[in-house]
């Protein structure tokens, strides 16, 4: 999250005050692979993000109509292979992190969609393609700490992810590293970061492309690997400060080229307008009943 603000700080996005997105309890977010197109048309794009009552709640957001709260994007790796494009990164407030986001594209930056649904307060982190079939990608919990390290594993060319964790529900620690030699084996190592149950940094082997993994070395000082996944080479992602976007570009010759950018800042979140209930009507008054006429029957005095 420091690196998230301080590409908030160099983009100049803090002093401004975002179009706010009313916070509803039926906004929708754009999840799975049913997730709407995004069009590349020349200008940086914006990731669709519905900010709710319920999101606010749970990152302990006090955003008012007056004073809403900035929403941002971050991407953090790239990958390629073909015409496709792999981006990950996250969707977070200036002091939490909201939604993981995964996003590709599979006409070489020409449309975008996200294959994966969003997972609240997670992050992702590295990401290894093989061929055109296997890939990973790591990531862990992030609220309140570092927890519960997973891969995404697609076997079908990233048209779907499946979650595979690594370690016991609830346990601390993070995805330093990992290289898959093939489609089936591969390693990691994991930092857990404050537990004090282990030795901090730990060694991992899987036989089966990620589905289970097997320890193999501890130690309290950091593990090295020979080989680790070092994104896609030719391709990188640029914190651009006058169009306040992430630029994603490709090395062509000795110039890098734009193929698409997305916005930093993608909305806010803010509390719903109050609706005013109609004052109640007043209650209808029953007509007084008419006096009585006087008796014709009323006897006489007599004289």
């Amino acid at each position: 999250m420091k690196l998230a603000v301080a590409l908030v700080l160099a983009l100049g996005l803090g002093a401004q005050t975002p179009p706010a997105i009313p916070a509803t309890a039926e906004s929708p977010k754009p999840e799975g692979p049913s997730a709407p197109l995004l069009r590349n048309e020349g200008h940086p794009m914006a990731v669709a993000f519905a900010c709710t009552e319920d999101d606010m709640q749970w990152a302990g957001m006090s955003c008012s109509e007056d004073q809403p709260c900035p929403v941002y994007l971050e991407l953090s790796a790239i990958e390629t292979v073909g015409a496709r494009i792999i981006l990950l990164g996250n969707i977070h407030s200036e002091s939490t992190t909201l939604y993981s986001l995964l996003i590709t594209s599979e006409d070489g930056g020409a449309t975008w969609h996200e294959p994966n649904e969003r997972m609240r307060g997670t992050g992702l982190d590295h990401i290894q393609v093989i061929d055109f079939q296997n890939g990973w990608i790591s990531g862990e919990t992030l609220v309140p700490v570092s927890r519960d390290p997973f891969f995404l594993i697609t076997s079908d060319g990233g048209k779907s992810w499946r979650l595979r964790p690594v370690l016991a529900e609830g346990m601390p620690g993070a995805i330093q590293q990992f290289h898959f030699e093939s489609a089936t084996n591969g390693v990691m190592t994991v930092d857990h970061m404050q537990s004090a149950e282990s030795s901090r940094y730990e060694l991992y082997e899987t036989p089966n492309g990620g589905e289970t993994w097997m320890i193999r070395r501890t130690s309290d000082k950091p593990i090295a690997l020979t080989r680790a996944d070092a994104g896609s080479a030719g391709w990188r992602i640029r914190a651009d400060a006058k169009s306040k976007s992430f630029a994603i570009e490709k090395l062509e010759g000795e110039k890098w080229v734009a193929i698409a950018s997305f916005l930093v800042e993608i909305g806010a979140c803010k509390a719903a307008p109050r609706v005013l209930s109609p004052p109640p009507e007043p209650e209808s008054q029953s007509p007084a009943a008419p006096a009585s006429p006087p008796s014709l029957n009323k006897p006489r005095p007599k004289p």
